[in-house]
């Protein structure tokens, strides 16, 4: 079975490279909700079994817009362990101004992730965000065993690189090695013995969106 990784539509704070995090939100872009309809565009057709989502606002309604461009008409189920990083004290502050005040912890969460310690953050560690997404993924698969199952399942950027590099079993200072997710980019991961393992099909598709992506549609 497959499981089809988007990241959501870019928003105001992805804009203004401002930290959103598994707490804070801003709204979509009107460039997104175009974007998004590309995506539902590209997927129709895609016989998916279920389509799950993050609780956060961004992601609930970037899967509701591919639900419609796709005529799917599949429920947008909700699912906590989809959201994004808590990222604790850091959530809503601009980049620039959190690397000013955290240099060691932005280093870390960005590159070492093996060293990467929230606690002074008030936030989650990446071993967290890890078996979560792993419990997602593992139970859809047994839930959706059969060959030709697909389920869509929208998220977060840092989340997702941090699931998905657990999913393919990289260990935890490598997790990221794949590099970051474009705002409305695909990956597919694909399991063969019912969630034990999953190696990648897509990662971090983009070329339906028919434009040269900016360098703030992958922070």
């Amino acid at each position: 079975m497959q499981i089809y990784f988007v990241r959501h539509g870019k928003t105001e704070w992805n804009l203004a490279s401002r930290f959103q995090g598994g707490h804070g939100d801003s709204p979509l872009l009107p460039q997104s909700l175009k974007d998004i309809k590309k995506l539902g565009k590209h997927l129709k057709g895609t016989k998916f079994r279920a389509i799950f989502a993050s609780p956060l606002d961004r992601a609930f309604n970037t899967a509701q817009g591919i639900d419609d461009a796709m005529n799917a008409n599949l429920p947008v189920i909700i699912d906590e362990r989809l959201r994004e990083f808590n990222l604790g004290d850091m959530e809503g502050m601009k980049f620039a101004d959190a690397k000013k005040k955290f240099p060691k912890q932005i280093d870390n969460f960005w590159h070492h992730p093996e060293k990467y310690d929230p606690t002074e953050l008030h936030g989650e560690t990446y071993e967290h965000v890890i078996q979560r997404g792993k419990n997602f993924a593992r139970e859809v698969a047994h839930r959706f065993p059969n060959e030709n199952d697909k389920i869509l399942a929208v998220s977060h950027g840092a989340a997702l690189s941090a699931i998905m590099g657990g999913l393919l079993g990289y260990p935890l200072k490598d997790v990221r090695k794949r590099g970051g997710l474009s705002n409305t980019s695909l990956s597919i991961l694909e399991t063969k013995d019912g969630g034990k393992t999953f190696h990648p099909v897509v990662w971090d598709e983009t070329d339906y969106l028919g434009r040269k992506l900016s360098k703030t549609d992958s922070l």
